[in-house]
C-alpha cells in the first residue's frame, strides 16, 4: 500500500500481541483497562501521533495507527501496561501498510479470533474508534478503513454461516462444567464478575444446567442485581466472597481486576472445587492448585476445545475471505483516489491558467472573437485531458508515486 495523503515519512502500522504467541499470563501483562487506554491516547496526542486506535480484549492488545517507526506505537503499549519492550519483542507482531490493513480486516471479521467466527471484536473496534475520535486522533484514512472493516464484518455475518452454532468461551465453559461435574443441576455455582463474559456465561448456565443454586457476586452490586433480577438468581455482597467460595462446588471468575482476586489463602475447602478463570489478566492465583481437590481451568484451555460447530465454521472461510477482498478492493481504490486527487486538481488549475491566458491573448488579436464558445470548447478539452490522466493513475498496473512525480515535473505543478 502507498501512503495516502499523509506525509511520506509516515506509515500505517498494526502492532500488538495476541493469543497466537502470547499466553494468558503475558497477555495479562499487556492488557489495558479503560483508564490505561485513555492515558495511552493522551500520551499519543502529546507525542504528536496523528491517528490511531487501541483495542485490548482477553485475546489481544493492538494499536492501528500512523507513525514514522513502529517503536513509537509499541512504546505506547508498554508505557501504559505492565508489559516490557523485551517481552513484546518475544511475542509481539508488527504489520506495515497493506499487511496492517489485511490484519485489521481479518481481526474485525472474526477470522483471527481465538474462536473462529467470534464477532465480539468488531464492537471493540467501533468503541475504540469513537474513543480516538473524541481525542482528535482519527483521520479520514482510519475512519474509512474502520467503516470498511465494519461493512465486511456485517456482510460476512449476514451472507455466510461462519458464526453459526453456539460457540464462545462462555459457551465452552458451560459445556466443560456439564461434562465434568456430575449432577450439575443440584450443585452450588458461584459466578464472580458480571461483565460481558460473566453475563453470557451466567445466561448459558441457567439455560443449559437448569440449576437453581447460582449465586452472583460483583464488586458493583447493582450490576449483579440487574442480571439476577432478569434470571431469578441470588446476589451476595462482595464482602461475602470468602464465605460463598466455601459453599461452592463450581466457581466461575470473570472479573476485570488487574491482579488475582482469588488465591489459596481465602479458600477453606471441605469438598472438591472446580474453578474456571475467564479473566485477562488471570484473576485466580495458580497457588490454588496446591490445595487438595481444587481443579483450575483457564479460558485458553477452553478455547482449544474444538467441536463439530467449529469444524463446520471452517468450511465458510473461503466465502468470508472473498467478501473481505471485495470490500478491501473498494477501500484501496478510494485510497489511490485520495492520493492522486490533489495532483489532478493542480493539473486542472494549471490548464485553466493556460486557457485564461490564451483566451485573453486571442480576444485581443482576433476581431469578433467568440470568447463564450472558446471557453466551452476549452473546458471540454481540459476535462478530457484530466480524465485521461486520472484513468491512468487509477489503473492497477500504474506506479502511482512515479506517475505523480512525472506529471508534477512536466507541468511544473505542486499538489497541496
Amino acid at each position: 500500500m502507498e501512503n495516502n495523503n499523509v506525509p511520506k515519512h509516515l506509515y500505517f502500522y498494526s502492532v500488538g500481541l495476541s493469543y497466537k504467541k502470547a499466553d494468558a499470563e503475558v497477555r495479562g501483562q499487556f492488557s489495558l483497562d479503560a483508564v490505561a487506554k485513555t492515558r495511552l491516547l493522551e500520551q499519543a496526542k502529546s507525542e504528536g501521533i496523528e491517528s490511531l486506535i487501541v483495542t485490548s480484549t482477553c485475546n489481544r492488545t493492538e494499536i492501528y495507527g500512523f507513525a514514522e517507526h513502529p517503536f513509537q506505537l509499541i512504546k505506547l503499549i508498554c508505557d501504559n501496561s505492565n508489559g516490557s519492550v523485551d517481552a513484546f519483542q518475544k511475542v509481539g507482531f508488527v504489520y506495515k501498510n497493506q499487511e496492517a490493513i489485511n490484519h485489521m480486516f481479518r481481526v474485525g471479521t472474526g477470522l483471527d479470533s481465538q474462536i473462529l467466527g467470534d464477532f465480539e471484536i468488531i464492537s471493540q473496534i467501533k468503541t475504540s474508534f469513537a474513543h480516538s475520535k473524541s481525542f482528535g486522533l482519527a483521520n479520514a484514512f482510519l475512519e474509512r478503513l474502520v467503516n470498511a472493516v465494519i461493512q465486511a464484518s456485517k456482510k460476512i455475518k449476514n451472507e455466510t454461516e461462519i458464526s453459526s452454532g453456539a460457540t464462545s468461551v462462555s459457551f465452552a465453559s458451560v459445556q466443560y462444567i456439564i461434562k465434568n461435574v456430575e449432577d450439575i443441576g443440584n450443585k452450588n455455582i458461584l459466578l464472580f464478575g458480571t461483565g460481558k463474559i460473566g453475563r453470557n456465561t451466567c445466561e448459558n448456565l441457567v439455560k443449559h444446567t437448569k440449576n437453581e443454586h447460582i449465586t452472583l457476586i460483583n464488586r458493583t452490586k447493582d450490576k449483579a442485581e440487574k442480571l439476577a433480577g432478569k434470571l431469578n438468581l441470588i446476589v451476595k455482597d462482595y464482602s461475602e466472597l470468602h464465605l460463598e467460595l466455601q459453599k461452592a462446588d463450581v466457581v466461575v471468575v470473570a472479573t476485570g481486576a488487574q491482579n488475582p482476586t482469588v488465591d489459596k489463602a481465602i479458600l477453606n475447602l471441605k469438598k472438591p472445587l472446580l474453578i474456571l478463570d475467564l479473566s485477562i489478566p488471570k484473576n485466580v492465583h495458580e497457588n490454588v492448585e496446591e490445595l487438595e481437590g481444587v481443579t483450575l481451568i483457564h479460558m485458553d484451555y477452553l478455547s482449544q476445545l474444538t467441536d463439530e460447530t467449529l469444524e463446520n465454521r471452517k468450511l465458510h472461510i473461503p466465502a468470508a475471505e472473498a467478501i473481505i477482498e471485495e470490500v478491501k478492493e473498494e477501500f484501496i481504490t478510494w485510497t489511490k483516489g485520495r492520493k492522486f486527487a490533489p495532483t489532478i486538481n493542480a493539473l486542472k488549475e494549471k490548464l485553466n491558467a493556460i486557457k485564461t491566458s490564451e483566451l485573453n491573448f486571442q480576444s485581443k488579436k482576433i476581431t469578433d472573437f467568440n470568447e463564450e464558445q472558446a471557453e466551452i470548447i476549452s473546458n471540454r478539452i481540459i476535462q478530457k485531458i484530466t480524465t485521461h490522466f486520472a484513468n491512468h493513475l487509477k489503473d492497477d498496473d500504474t506506479m502511482v508515486d512515479e506517475s505523480i512525480e512525472w506529471i508534477e515535473k512536466v507541468f511544473k505543478i505542486k499538489a497541496s
